[in-house]
């Protein structure tokens, strides 16, 4: 969700046509009278010793898994928390609030209810464009990190964090708890959250002054959970074709700590089928903080495929199968290759998730996207 650097001085000051709303409401409609067969992909056995333990009360059998798994929301978070819940939030394609589903199975989430837990301002500040939710406990409380630019401003996209007090997000009252702070004020979005040897982290996407890029992925230490202290650092720019397809970018960064490394996959090129993912490793024993840490993949590593139908997986996280170690790929993707007008107009990229494999030197094997009407757990070709 990403605009050309060129265009930054001279954004849009005002918002989408009033008929952009009901085209959206059209299009959803239609979406759902046009819906396949979903996809069946089965949980895999555990992955290595270095997942996550299984729960206190014993592994449990998965169902499989049914995709797509949410209709119409792109920007997928899922999280499982140690209460049994998955917690589920994502883009609303009117991107006007924030939303939040639980459920006991991944498939679940596809059924459950959806509560509106924070709408955008009618006006000011977080009024527009609200992209890209993830919800972390952090410290015992519940933060959601997301991007929103002014009514007045829709293209002065920046990040916000929301807080919560209350062990239930359903329950309680959610503070907002104000922006972010970054080097410059510029384009800002895609933030994420994790601790590593005891360190609170965020990394976002951020376009830099004079870089020659939408945006970049950024990383920085925390002193509190809406709080960068500084210094941040450049983890990675649009330097392959691969990434600056339509648009140079670099976005939605989410880490995933296994086999003695650390793994951040990111989003790259524009919100079409160019749309793919790439992926940052750096050695778990490192400094994060040392941009010769963390080496790069040269060619993406998750990409849109013809044989399965499935175009521009990306904005990924991960979580675990319902046997607490089974490692879990959660992105979204269209159905279709051709869109008509911009892609961000366009409300159907649905969430999805297929089973992550790991390849016998300790690196995640991402497959395809998996198709809709078939068994099976991920692609097999690459």
């Amino acid at each position: 969700m990403s605009r050309a650097a060129d265009d930054l001085p001279d954004l849009p000051r005002s918002s989408p046509p009033p008929a952009r709303r009901l085209l959206l409401k059209g299009a959803l409609a239609a979406s759902a009278l046009a819906a396949t067969t979903p996809a069946v992909a089965h949980a895999a056995a555990p992955a290595d010793s270095a997942a996550p333990v299984a729960p206190a009360d014993g592994p449990k059998p998965a169902a499989p898994y049914v995709n797509p798994l949410v209709r119409n929301r792109a920007d997928p978070h899922i999280t499982r928390h140690t209460d049994g819940f998955y917690y589920f939030t994502a883009t609303a394609p009117e991107y006007d609030r924030i939303v939040l589903r639980r459920s006991r199975t991944l498939n679940g989430l596809g059924n459950a209810a959806e509560s509106v837990i924070w709408r955008a301002h009618p006006t000011g500040d977080m009024g527009a464009h609200i992209w890209a939710p993830e919800m972390h406990r952090v410290a015992g409380k519940w933060y959601v990190y997301f991007a929103a630019a002014p009514a007045e401003d829709v293209w002065a996209i920046r990040i916000w964090v929301l807080e919560n007090a209350h062990p239930d997000p359903l329950r309680g009252t959610w503070v907002e708890k104000g922006r972010i702070r970054t080097a410059w004020e510029t384009f800002s979005l895609d933030a994420t959250t994790f601790t590593h040897h005891g360190t609170r982290y965020l990394s976002w996407a951020q376009h830099e002054p004079g870089m020659d890029n939408n945006t970049a992925i950024w990383l920085s230490e925390m002193a509190d959970p809406w709080t960068l202290t500084g210094p941040q650092i450049r983890l990675s720019t649009p330097e392959y074709a691969w990434e600056r397809i339509g648009f140079r970018v670099n976005e939605g960064p989410y880490v995933l700590q296994r086999n003695g490394r650390v793994f951040m996959t990111y989003s790259a090129s524009a919100t079409d089928a160019n749309y793919c993912m790439g992926l940052l490793t750096a050695p778990a024993d490192s400094d994060l903080m040392d941009t010769a840490s963390w080496s790069k993949s040269p060619v993406p590593v998750f990409t849109s495929n013809d044989t399965t139908r499935q175009y521009g997986p990306g904005h990924s996280c991960f979580t675990v199968a319902e046997d607490g170690r089974s490692d879990v790929l959660v992105y979204h993707a269209r159905q279709y290759k051709e869109i008509d007008g911009d892609p961000l107009n366009d409300p159907n990229r649905h969430t999805r998730v297929q089973t992550l494999r790991w390849k016998p030197d300790g690196t995640p094997d991402f497959g395809i996207p998996v198709a809709d009407g078939t068994g099976t757990t991920r692609g097999t070709g690459a």
